[in-house]
């Protein structure tokens, strides 16, 4: 066994040897050259980057300054781009927001037309259901008024007024007031009497 033991001893040996008389000094002084020429202001990184871009096999191991930049550029490209993306994401966002903002506008803008439709149809409705009303009282006014004074006010109003009061007076009074009245205006009122009265 003891044998053996220094069997192995010796073949491990020259090979300790080796790894202790020739790497660990070579890796020493490679260490404290790279130390040296950096204090000395060499760029010792760069000088084996480009010394060992000729090499064939190194090369390809070797990224050059130009494969960096372009490296860098890609890079910062991409984060411009997925930054760009996601403005882009957010604006959609923004343009859905305003879209529905905008249909529920125009939904309120319909609702709002057809309660004034509504509204306006009730008014009117109104309106008609009073106009009677106030041209029967009217009316009634000019049966007691002088006739002279009657038709110089029934010349003044629009000639639709005018008709509606006609027709609720009697026919005495509606002929008193006619025959105060200029032959032409009365001729005009007396035609757009008869013309109401047959539609």
């Amino acid at each position: 066994m003891e044998k053996d033991y220094t069997t192995e001893k010796k073949k491990m040996n020259p090979f300790l040897w080796f790894l202790f008389a020739i790497i660990f000094p070579l890796l020493i002084a490679t260490v404290i050259a790279v130390i040296g020429f950096s204090i000395a202001g060499i760029n010792v990184l760069d000088w084996a980057k480009e010394k060992g871009s000729n090499i064939p096999v190194v090369s390809s191991m070797i990224e050059t300054p130009e494969e960096e930049s372009t490296g860098q550029a890609q890079e910062k490209a991409a984060e411009q781009l997925a930054a760009k993306n996601e403005e882009i994401e957010q604006l959609n966002q923004q343009v859905q927001d305003l879209e529905s903002t905008i249909e529920s506008l125009e939904e309120e803008t319909i609702r709002l037309e057809n309660r004034n439709r509504q509204n306006q149809e009730n008014a009117e409705m109104e309106t008609e259901e009073e106009a009677p009303d106030t041209i029967q009282t009217i009316a009634s006014s000019f049966k007691d008024m002088d006739s002279e004074q009657a038709a110089l006010i029934i010349q003044d109003l629009d000639n639709q007024t005018a008709i509606s009061i006609l027709k609720e007076v009697s026919n005495k009074v509606r002929g008193a007031i006619l025959e105060e009245m200029e032959p032409a205006e009365a001729a005009t009122l007396t035609q757009l009497f008869i013309d109401a009265n047959n539609e």
